[in-house]
């Protein structure tokens, strides 16, 4: 690859490869590498990819295929694609894992450890030039941010896409609601992993025992078969991690000792996801982007995860690796720090210096009867509207949808929700999801929210308008038939919502509407409520419902009911 005046390192290196090489740690632990260098005498900087599964899958000879359960963990990127344009590839298997010794304790301080003491080792090697980079997606860039928090002096630059980095949050306890379908797909990719659970040793065996009989207690985890298994046997292969998970259902020590401190990074940083990773390690991506202040750069690319190998951002990677790593100056430092595909656009990207985007605007759309959102307020006596959540019978919903835009209209940012609804139950589950429906009814899910009403404290110190922090460490009451307000974030999104079409918030406690890729399914998988409940969604003056909308172009006088026909006509759930 090359401009007008730039050019990347050439392709011009044969490979060698050495498996299975040890590198010694503090604690008399080996942990187990595959390197991959250039066969040409002399120096070159090393890029370093960390991961608990599959080492040969790393590196396999595969043509690229799109990502299913079986390939899903071949994020290490392409070997020979570096060290043929004179960069050394090191790819690590996680203490506890593959060929390492030890045991693997779920990213543990002690597994960061290890990646600082390896890129000391690496960097002091006869074939490198001492500068290290880390790159790779999903597992490899969350351990990237956690290594890069600890500023090893050798790490010069990390190409650091697609990873969560709030444990809690981002990948088991969406608005406190457990995603099991992920926890328990995950942990069976560790089954030949040697883990060791946390809970066991930090809450005594006491208290543990009363933990784990709490969990068999629980109806709506044990209604989860693979739950279930790992309950009855929680010391068989990946089960002590998926109880670790069950057992910290709240935000503590479990969960703060794993996340990276962003606001340490020193390292020149690229971060970046899909807009379909809404459900993983798009939020952490946006995170990373507010509290890392070294040098830094976002890209958020079409709703498409990328193919196994992974090849996609090979270039783009390069470029950043040749800028920091060998002090060749791409142009990419002169280019907006912001990229963004906008879905629904037929293909544009938007540019930018900041995100949100400063030219964002958060438009109020309110919820009404006969399920309308308008920017209009509600009008008296409108009430609620309410659904069954019943796993005898049905699992309802609600849709309230816009009138048809009269103009193109970009939505791009986060998004916020306050909902007012009382249930007559307990507890309460609220799944929102955000649709641009088209003139003849097709429907495109874009992003979604969850929030479990017990844990629906706020940090209102720490929160702004458009992103909500809740309290997640303590859980608070429902009285059933009490009316509550719950305030909810959005995953963001980018999307040009055409003439003719209409925006529309779903509003659900359970997970029925249709699931179009691979992706949309696993974001399905959460605990839900064993005990049938009836749920009321206000919408009235006292109780004002609204959906924030982040717009940077378009709406500028709003969307007109006169327009929406009859409203008994309005989408459905």
């Amino acid at each position: 690859m090359f401009g007008l005046k730039w050019q990347l390192s050439p392709r011009e290196h044969e490979v060698v490869v050495d498996r299975d090489v040890k590198i010694p740690m503090s604690d008399g632990v080996f942990i187990s590498v595959d390197i991959f260098r250039p066969s040409s005498p002399g120096r070159y900087p090393a890029i370093v990819g960390v991961h608990a599964y599959d080492q040969a899958m790393q590196s396999a000879p595969s043509i690229p295929r799109e990502m299913t359960f079986v390939n899903a963990q071949a994020e290490a990127g392409d070997p020979n694609f570096y060290v043929r344009r004179g960069y050394a590839h090191v790819i690590v298997n996680a203490r506890g894992t593959g060929q390492s010794e030890g045991v693997y304790a779920h990213y543990s301080p002690r597994e960061v450890d290890d990646i600082v003491e390896a890129i000391d080792w690496i960097s002091k090697q006869p074939w490198c030039s001492g500068r290290v980079g880390m790159f790779g997606a999903s597992y490899f860039s969350v351990c990237a941010k956690q290594v890069a928090a600890r500023n090893p002096p050798a790490l010069k630059a990390v190409f650091g896409m697609y990873g969560y980095n709030d444990f809690y949050r981002d990948k088991f306890y969406h608005g406190g609601i457990l995603a099991a379908g992920f926890l328990t797909t995950w942990a069976g990719h560790l089954d030949g992993s040697r883990i060791k659970g946390w809970s066991k040793d930090a809450l005594g065996a006491e208290e543990y025992d009363r933990k784990l009989q709490e969990l068999r207690n629980d109806r709506d985890l044990m209604a989860v078969p693979a739950l279930a298994k790992a309950i009855s046997e929680p010391d068989l292969g990946g089960h002590p991690l998926i109880i670790d998970v069950l057992m910290n259902n709240i935000d503590g020590p479990y969960w703060a000792e794993r996340n990276p401190a962003l606001d340490q990074i020193k390292a020149p940083i690229m971060l970046g996801a899909s807009w379909d990773m809404y459900m993983l390690h798009l939020p952490g991506e946006f995170r990373a982007w507010e509290r890392v202040t070294a040098p830094k750069k976002l890209i958020v690319g079409p709703p498409r995860y990328l193919d196994r190998p992974l090849y996609q951002y090979a270039f783009e990677s390069l470029r950043w690796f040749d800028h920091w790593l060998k002090d060749n100056d791409t142009g990419y430092l002169n280019e907006p720090a912001v990229s963004l595909y906008v879905m629904g656009s037929n293909g544009s990207w938007k540019s930018g210096e900041d995100w949100p985007l400063p030219e964002t605007v958060w438009h109020p759309f309110y919820l009404h009867f006969k399920g309308l959102l308008s920017e209009h307020e509600h009008w008296p006596h409108e009430g609620g509207t309410s659904y069954e959540d019943n796993r005898y019978n049905e699992r309802g919903g609600l849709l309230f949808s816009s009138p048809a835009m009269v103009e193109e209209t970009e939505v791009i940012g986060p998004l916020t929700a306050t909902i007012y609804a009382t249930t007559t139950q307990s507890e309460l589950l609220l799944f929102l999801s955000l649709w641009d429906i088209a003139p003849d009814g097709e429907r495109t899910l874009l992003t979604r929210g969850w929030q479990k009403g017990t844990m629906r404290g706020c940090d209102h110190e720490n929160s702004r308008p458009w992103l909500i922090k809740h309290e997640s460490n303590h859980a608070v009451e429902i009285v059933p038939g009490e009316t509550y307000r719950y305030d909810i974030n959005l995953v963001p999104t980018a999307n040009v919502f055409k003439k003719g079409h209409r925006l529309a918030l779903g509003v659900s406690s359970g997970e029925s509407d249709g699931a179009a890729s691979f992706f949309q399914n696993l974001a399905k998988g959460h605990v839900l409520q064993q005990s049938p409940s009836w749920v009321t969604i206000h919408h009235d003056a006292d109780h004002p419902s609204v959906l924030h909308v982040p717009i940077v172009r378009g709406n500028r006088i709003g969307t007109y009911v006169s327009e929406a026909g009859d409203l008994n006509d309005q989408p459905r759930f």
